[in-house]
C-alpha cells in the first residue's frame, strides 16, 4: 500500500469504544510476530528499540540509528507502521517531516517533554511544533499519523487534579494543531481515564498497564487505542535473564 493508504487506514482504525490494540514490537522478527498474530497495526517503542541498539530511552540512541530501525520494520511487514519517536531527536520539523518520512512509517508518537530532563515543555510551543511537523509533511505529500503525548501524568506535573486538567487542555490544543490522536501517558486510574476520553475532542491512547483496568474496561471508557509501550520486550528479557541463562549457568537445560 502507499504511504497515504497506511497513515488513513491506521487512523480509521482509532475508534473509541473499540480500540487499536497495540502490542509494541523493538526489531523486524517481532514485528512479523506481531503481524502474524494478527493486528493490523505494527507499532514501536521508543524504550525497547534504544534498548536493542544498545542506548538508553530518553533520545539517547543517535537519530540516524532510530531511523534505521524503524526503516528495516516497516520493511519487514505489509501492515502499517507507527513509530514512538520521542520529542523528534531535535530534528527541526521539515527535517523530521522529510527523514521520518523516507521510513515508509505511516505515524509517529511526538512528546511534549524533555526527554533526557523529563521537564515539561510549553504547551504553545509544542502545538507550534506539531502543526509544522504537519505542515511539513503535507508540503512533502505525506499524509502521517501524529500521536500527540502529553506527559503530566507521567512527569507528575502538579497535584492528580491538575494533571487532569493540563492533559485536558494540551490535548485539545494538540488536535487542533493537526494532531490525529492524544496520548496521555501515565494516566491509568479509572476514573482519570473516562475524563480523559469523555474531555479530550479526538481519539485518545491510554498505555495498558499497572492493573489499573482490562482492555475490555478501557474499551468501555471510551478509549480508542492501547499501548504496551516496552512491557512486552521486558517481560521476555526477563525470562532469558533469570530463567533460561539462569539455567544455563546451573547446567541445567533452558
Amino acid at each position: 500500500m502507499s504511504d497515504i493508504d497506511a497513515a488513513e487506514r491506521l487512523r480509521r482504525l482509532h475508534v473509541a469504544g473499540d480500540p487499536l490494540v497495540l502490542p509494541n514490537a523493538w526489531d523486524a522478527v517481532s514485528a512479523r510476530m506481531v503481524e502474524a498474530a494478527g493486528f493490523p497495526v505494527v507499532a514501536t517503542s521508543s524504550a525497547a528499540v534504544s534498548a536493542v541498539l544498545g542506548y538508553d530511552d530518553g533520545e539517547a540512541a543517535p537519530v540516524e540509528e532510530m531511523l534505521a530501525a524503524a526503516e528495516r520494520i516497516v520493511r519487514a511487514v505489509s501492515v502499517p507502521v507507527t513509530v514512538d519517536f520521542e520529542r523528534g531527536y531535535g530534528l527541526a520539523p521539515a527535517e523530521l517531516a522529510e527523514r521520518f518520512a523516507a521510513t515508509g512509517a505511516a505515524g509517529l508518537n511526538l512528546e511534549d517533554s524533555h526527554p533526557p530532563t523529563g521537564e515539561m515543555l510549553d504547551a504553545g510551543e509544542q502545538a507550534d511544533f506539531l502543526a509544522a511537523v504537519r505542515a511539513a509533511a503535507l508540503s512533502l505529500g505525506v499524509d502521517l499519523v501524529i500521536n500527540a503525548r502529553t506527559d503530566a501524568f507521567l512527569r507528575q506535573a502538579g497535584p492528580p487534579e491538575a494533571r487532569l486538567a493540563t492533559s485536558l487542555d494540551r490535548g485539545a490544543r494538540y488536535l487542533q494543531a493537526g494532531a490525529d490522536c492524544v496520548y496521555p501517558i501515565g494516566a491509568s486510574e479509572p476514573d482519570a481515564v473516562r475524563e480523559l476520553a469523555k474531555g479530550i475532542p479526538g481519539p485518545v491512547n491510554v498505555a495498558f498497564g499497572n492493573g489499573q483496568s482490562s482492555i475490555a474496561e478501557l474499551a468501555a471508557s471510551g478509549v480508542a487505542r492501547v499501548s504496551f509501550g516496552p512491557a512486552l520486550q521486558r517481560r521476555l528479557y526477563g525470562t532469558f535473564d533469570s530463567v533460561l541463562l539462569a539455567a544455563v549457568a546451573s547446567g541445567s537445560a533452558p
